[in-house]
């Protein structure tokens, strides 16, 4: 999420206003319903992360260990139940 300057988006009256209310410090506005993003839709990290995923499913249907694809997909051996889900899932 990236921050933009009130005052350079707001008209002037506006950004008085809302001053009184809340001053000098961060606010959330959030989207309108019906304009909402799920996770990593924005930057298209959701779409590297399903084609990653799709990725260790065929290295493991291909025979490479658990313990092979944490080292390629530069996974922690403690994140070797995230490659589980990962196989799991595809596998549906």
């Amino acid at each position: 999420m990236g921050y933009k300057k009130a005052c350079d988006v707001l008209p002037e009256e506006l950004v008085a206003m809302i001053q009184n209310y809340f001053d000098g410090d961060y606010l959330y506005i959030p989207r309108k319903r019906g304009n909402e993003l799920s996770w990593g839709e924005k930057n298209g990290t959701r779409i590297a992360m399903e084609a990653r995923d799709r990725r260790i499913y065929r290295s493991y249907m291909d025979g490479l260990s658990k313990e092979q694809l944490s080292e390629e997909y530069h996974l922690s051996i403690k994140s070797i139940k995230s490659i589980k889900r990962v196989i799991y899932k595809q596998k549906d």
